[in-house]
């Protein structure tokens, strides 16, 4: 009976996606992929706090450069004074503001340099962190990947046997059946599902009465009305 030969194939079919499945997700696997994130994560940590470096530099080097021209502007000013007293009030006071602004200006950069400092120091001992945190989870990823790669082989091995039995058995199979099982399969698994009590056993729905008559009749293939499944009665179907 073709839809007894397509049951079968198909407990060989869930058999193999099954164990793919189990690979997909086994522990050591998960593993790798949360360290390889992890390392990703870092490295793209490393790049921003090196681009934001940069910026730091050379913000760094035009403040020094400024508080360095401001204090050879308050020196000239200071001899200046000191060089040509101020005649009147208004003349020592327009002096005197002009070293004050100076004064302020370099005080501000002075300022800045102090806090681009501590910034810089604090980017320095994070880039630290980061290189020590990467090398360890480089370390421990390596050592697991030999571990998995092992694992991997034997399991990939297995698959293979397993996707190969699969093959063979669908070659028992009607190719117009097993061509509506694979159509199914890409929205609904497993494809097909029994009849039991009058209920499709993939969607727990009740069948109509024609539907039941149908199967029983065993002409072709019946999709439950509710989930698309095929459904199958163990020695009813021809």
């Amino acid at each position: 009976m073709q839809l007894d030969v397509l049951w079968q194939f198909m407990q060989v079919d869930m058999e193999a996606d099954r164990f793919e499945g189990k690979m997909r997700q086994s522990e050591n696997r998960q593993k790798l992929i949360k360290q390889r994130n992890f390392l990703m994560e870092q490295q793209a940590n490393m790049k921003k706090l090196e681009s934001d470096v940069a910026v730091m530099q050379d913000r760094l080097e035009a403040v020094s450069d400024e508080a360095e021209r401001l204090e050879k502007v308050l020196a000239n000013f200071c001899a200046e004074i000191e060089a040509n007293q101020p005649k009147s009030a208004e003349g020592a006071d327009a002096r005197a503001e002009s070293v004050r602004k100076v004064s302020d200006s370099l005080v501000r950069y002075e300022q800045e340099l102090q806090k681009m400092r501590k910034d810089a120091e604090t980017k320095d001992r994070q880039q630290k962190e980061i290189r020590v945190r990467a090398a360890k989870t480089k370390a421990e990823y390596d050592s697991l990947k030999k571990v998995y790669d092992e694992e991997y082989k034997a399991d990939a091995q297995k698959l293979h046997e397993m996707r190969a039995r699969t093959e063979a058995e669908s070659k028992k199979v009607d190719p117009k059946m097993l061509e509506r099982y694979r159509s199914i399969k890409q929205h609904c698994t497993p494809p097909m599902a029994r009849l039991i009590d009058g209920q499709c056993s993939g969607c727990f729905m009740s069948l109509p009465s024609a539907t039941l008559l149908e199967l029983k009749a065993g002409e072709r293939i019946v999709e439950c009305d509710n989930c698309g499944r095929i459904l199958y009665m163990e020695g009813g179907n021809a």
